[in-house]
């Protein structure tokens, strides 16, 4: 018996180093899941939202080719594409832009929308010339062309 406590007194300091170890372990891993956290992107015309967890230094435009990516590989409809300079992502609770550069934590909300940019066209002359002479058309000209009988 005496071999059997002596060789439990040896195993009581290792059991508590292996014991500080996995608690060292646990700590490390905790830390970085508070560093980590659950997005909601409800993508503008889609039927339902994408999740998925980010951490929260990654920059609002990797957050958004994320998002391009899990709704593409799901086989969402309509089909955005997978250039994320062509869209804008937006805090759902004040419906504020975020930079695309901006870290995705340094906002308290989680839950986003995601949108595409609306596309302005150009103002060339001629197209100024033509919406110039669009106006500037008679309302009682059109009105009698309407109901003119044939």
């Amino acid at each position: 018996m005496d071999k059997r406590q002596e060789k439990m007194k040896r195993n009581v300091p290792e059991k508590s180093l292996l014991m500080q170890k996995r608690k060292k372990n646990s700590d490390d891993n905790q830390s970085t899941n508070k560093n980590r956290f659950l997005v909601i992107i409800n993508v503008l015309g889609s039927t339902g939202p994408i999740r998925f967890v980010v951490k929260k230094d990654d920059l609002v435009s990797g957050v958004i080719q994320t998002a391009l990516k899990t709704y593409a590989h799901e086989g969402r409809l309509p089909v955005l594409g997978t250039n994320v300079d062509n869209f804008i992502l937006h805090d759902a609770a004040d419906y504020a832009a975020l930079h695309p550069a901006e870290a995705i934590g340094s906002r308290e909300g989680r839950n986003f929308v995601l949108c595409k940019k609306q596309i302005q066209p150009q103002m060339t002359e001629a197209r100024s010339e033509m919406i110039s002479r669009k106006g500037s058309g008679s309302w009682k000209a059109w009105l009698n062309k309407s109901f003119s009988f044939k």
